[in-house]
């Protein structure tokens, strides 16, 4: 574990992958302590090929590149399926967190889970109807769109399994034990553009307001553009999240903070706008994979974490936490604003 003049620990996961248990248990021991301190981490040695990241975020920012009239083509036609384009000022994460914040100065493309197994009674509950909608692709205007991200998500999935191993792992249980709660997710991934600002923005107005996420963890590859994402420390200071080429931007959701009583930390986050006198230039684009567990996974706390404290939370689920977050917003359609930084 190092941290390169930050607070947030980068992460070789290679021994993670590839090594022997005892290995394997120190890159888990490293994940749990900067689940503890921060609930950030930036993971490197972590098998994606470039090629695969490149192709993503080249074949997305081509989207983003398209003029706003072909853009809009692909928006939901139900304000309630959230799937496709989003435009400019459309979201507001602050008001996940009670907060009265201007829209955030974004724009944003959402992708559900595809290639669901239709002969899984899983998938055709009234409850999956409700949340695995078809996809809305881009496929007229950049075909290669569709390629890209269906590869890219596959890796996520790939990655979430192994980050969630040594989550399990750090936390002394059996290094599957999350496995029956995330082998049918319904995460969502997005990917965002956060354009220049060659005029200001309103006052208080941000690229994305403080938020913590929702789910169990966050995956996220972003630009090292002027105008990045913060994390706020235990107490109070704003701090940059490192970039580091090749490397992935992990941070705890609640979920997982729920499930550990606390003992791991979901953080609050923000994406800050560029100095005036960078603001032409500054353009950033993330490729977000919100892993959000089973929509029927039991989120209570683990009789490990409830030893220093009785626990703090109720059971719930992965769905219904999800959706308490959306209704947190007033006036907002479920799943119209889900995270997107």
């Amino acid at each position: 574990m190092k941290f390169d003049g930050s607070i947030v620990p980068i992460i070789d996961l290679t021994k993670a992958r590839t090594g022997t248990e005892e290995e394997k248990q120190a890159v888990a021991r490293e994940v749990g302590a900067a689940a503890r301190s921060i609930g950030f981490l930036v993971v490197s040695g972590h098998g994606v090929s470039a090629e695969i990241i490149e192709r993503a975020s080249d074949t997305t920012r081509r989207f983003f590149d398209l003029s706003l009239a072909a853009k809009t083509k692909y928006r939901s036609p139900d304000p309630e399926i959230y799937r496709g384009y989003f435009g400019m000022e459309t979201g507001n994460l602050a008001s996940t967190i009670g907060q009265e914040a201007k829209p955030d100065h974004r724009e944003y493309y959402n992708i559900g889970r595809f290639d669901l197994d239709a002969e899984d009674p899983y998938f055709t509950t009234p409850t999956a109807q409700r949340i695995f909608h078809d996809n809305i692709w881009p496929d007229a205007d950049v075909p290669e769109f569709r390629h890209g991200i269906v590869d890219y998500y596959h890796e996520m999935e790939k990655l979430a399994e192994l980050l969630m191993e040594l989550c399990a792992r750090a936390l002394d249980l059996p290094a599957d034990w999350f496995a029956d709660k995330i082998d049918k997710h319904i995460t969502n991934m997005v990917v965002t553009n956060y354009p220049d600002q060659p005029e200001a923005p309103e006052e208080g107005q941000l690229r994305a307001g403080a938020h913590t996420d929702y789910g169990g963890l966050t995956i996220l590859k972003a630009e090292d553009k002027p105008g990045g994402l913060e994390v706020q420390t235990p107490d109070g200071r704003w701090e940059a999240v490192p970039i580091v080429p090749g490397a992935f931007i992990i941070n705890l959701g609640d979920l997982m903070a729920q499930w550990t009583n606390d003992e791991w930390v979901s953080t609050m986050h923000r994406v800050i706008n560029p100095p005036r006198d960078k603001a032409v230039g500054s353009r950033r684009q993330s490729l977000v994979f919100f892993h959000q567990p089973n929509y029927d996974a039991i989120i209570e706390c683990i009789p490990s974490c409830a030893v220093k404290s009785a626990p703090k939370y109720g059971k719930t689920t992965s769905l219904e936490h999800l959706e308490m977050k959306m209704n947190q917003m007033n006036d907002t359609p479920k799943f119209k604003d889900m995270e997107t930084v």
